[in-house]
């Protein structure tokens, strides 16, 4: 599988510049590489990110999440999800999951990793608690 240059490019721009709040990535079975399907805008909200995860395929995506420890620091760190729902083909998942270690090396600064098969896996409250 291979990986187009513009998912290393975007995810920097996330990671070193803060240019986008969340990136997701599609595989284009096609041709066999992982491209950028969608950029979320820095003001763009956790609700705005899981809304552009499709409802039926599979996914790649990072969000560059804001929050507030305990000792009130304000933090942020990236998460990596692997979007798999339920309702997506076989081969598409397994597609997903065969590629997905391989994908996540080549996006260097990944802090925490999340594997959601529906929407309520990767609840805001879950992802504040991996955070901290």
């Amino acid at each position: 599988m291979a990986v187009h240059d513009d998912c290393k490019l975007k995810f920097l721009e996330l990671k070193a510049k803060r240019n986008h709040r969340f990136i997701v990535f599609k595989i284009d079975e096609k041709i066999q590489q992982v491209t950028v399907e969608k950029l979320g805008s820095p003001t763009a909200s956790y609700q705005d990110f899981t809304d552009s995860l499709p409802a039926n395929e599979c996914r790649y995506a990072v969000f560059d999440f804001d929050f507030t420890t305990n000792e009130n620091c304000q933090k942020s760190k990236i998460f990596f999800f692997a979007w798999a729902p339920d309702t997506s083909r076989v081969r598409s998942k397994m597609l997903y999951a065969s590629s997905k270690d391989r994908f996540k090396r080549e996006l260097d600064g990944i802090q925490v990793e999340l594997q959601a098969t529906d929407p309520g896996e990767m609840s805001l409250d879950i992802v504040k608690a991996r955070a901290l």
